[in-house]
């Protein structure tokens, strides 16, 4: 029997970041990722921490401390995080009022400058000037998500962390309370389970009758080599349209599906984005969809084609660059920009999940995760 004060499910950028900041507290902590390649939402991540993005005081403090622990960050971990500011440019399409664009963003900490295509292309020379009507710039910070989930398990385990790749197949729990997990190979037990596992959360909670507004899309994009070609911006949409189906997810009409698995595509949308990696390489994509089965298979080819005729009316010179397509779930929630703290119903159990901005949220409610761990849990907030 093994036994600790904390396990930890799921190693993306959550869990990893969530055990690391438990172990820096002197606490037993058991990691458990169920695929040793990373196949996830963290290693197909663009990279971006919207610091700019906070529309309160409580999103703005935290925007500001992620700003700060990033700046730190690789020297904090021992190893490089590829961390730095950059040019967000937010495309607007040629057929959109450019100005009714940009007062869509003038809730944010940070407002944006609005560019005119001419003026857009001095800062991305890539973009095509025919296809939009004008940019939002915004200062954006990027890191390479991998090697910063690595850096993070790295530090994790020079802590005395314990990291195991098993699928976590059941929580463990009597009278309401959880007791451990269940994997693939044994049992491991601990009076404190976190689930941080994406868009699986929805199905481990289900098993033991906890039903939480954690939703998942299919989310493909494509992934490069290094190639000579260099884009000096994060090139996203002005029009975020995935953001417009994950808030309908939640609507009545829809929760039903959601507790019937099926192959069935609720929704789907396709947005024309690209950043390089400080290797060379690019991400591109992305196709987003709503199916409510996370082991549904998706149109590979299709999807493929989809993004590069995407791609090649915004930045022509990257639609045919050697890439592979790749596929994961990305999780999110509807009423809020994600769920972290206790379920008060089921004791020793805790939601780090959801996050709509995760590379951003993460990092700092990671800290306050475990100062709220080291007070006793006096101030973590309840769910559910």
């Amino acid at each position: 029997m093994q036994n600790f004060d904390w396990i930890v499910v799921g190693a993306g950028i959550t869990g990893s970041a969530l055990s690391y900041e438990l172990a820096k507290k002197g606490l037993k902590v058991l990691l458990l990722e169920k695929d040793p390649t990373y196949d996830n939402a963290t290693r197909y991540s663009y990279g971006g921490v919207a610091y700019w993005s906070g529309t309160d005081d409580d999103s703005i403090q935290l925007c500001q401390e992620s700003r700060e622990i990033y700046h730190n960050l690789s020297e904090e971990l021992g190893e490089n995080t590829d961390f730095r500011e950059l040019d967000l440019m937010l495309t607007i399409p040629v057929d959109n009022n450019p100005q009714s664009i940009a007062e869509n963003y003038q809730k944010f900490f940070i407002k944006p400058q609005l560019l005119t295509p001419d003026q857009s292309v001095e800062i991305e020379p890539l973009l095509n000037p025919d296809a939009i009507s004008g940019c939002l710039k915004l200062p954006h910070g990027h890191i390479h998500p991998q090697k910063t989930n690595n850096a993070y398990q790295q530090a994790f385990l020079r802590l005395g962390g314990t990291l195991n790749y098993e699928e976590v197949t059941q929580l463990l729990s009597k009278n309401k309370t959880v007791t451990g997990v269940k994997t693939n190979k044994q049992e491991y037990y601990s009076k404190n389970v976190v689930i941080c596992a994406g868009g699986l959360t929805r199905y481990l909670l289900k098993h033991i009758g906890i039903n939480v507004n954690i939703y998942f899309t299919h989310s493909q994009l494509i992934l490069t080599p290094k190639v000579d070609i260099e884009l000096k911006s994060l090139v996203m949409p002005g029009i975020l349209n995935r953001l417009n189906i994950e808030e309908k997810s939640g609507d009545s009409e829809l929760k039903s599906l959601w507790d019937n698995s099926s192959d069935q595509i609720i929704s789907d949308v396709m947005e024309t984005g690209a950043i390089q990696f400080l290797d060379g390489s690019f991400c591109l994509g992305q196709i987003s969809q709503i199916i409510s089965n996370p082991l549904a298979k998706n149109d590979q080819i299709l999807a493929e084609k989809t993004i590069r005729e995407g791609v090649s009316k915004i930045l022509p010179e990257l639609e045919n660059l050697p890439g592979k397509l790749h596929h994961c779930l990305v999780a999110f929630c509807t009423d809020s920009n994600f769920l972290v703290g206790k379920i008060d119903n089921f004791e020793g159990l805790h939601l780090f999940s959801g996050f709509t901005s995760t590379l951003m949220y993460a990092p700092p409610l990671a800290r306050r995760f475990a100062d709220w761990v080291a007070e006793d849990n006096k101030e973590m907030p309840s769910l559910l």
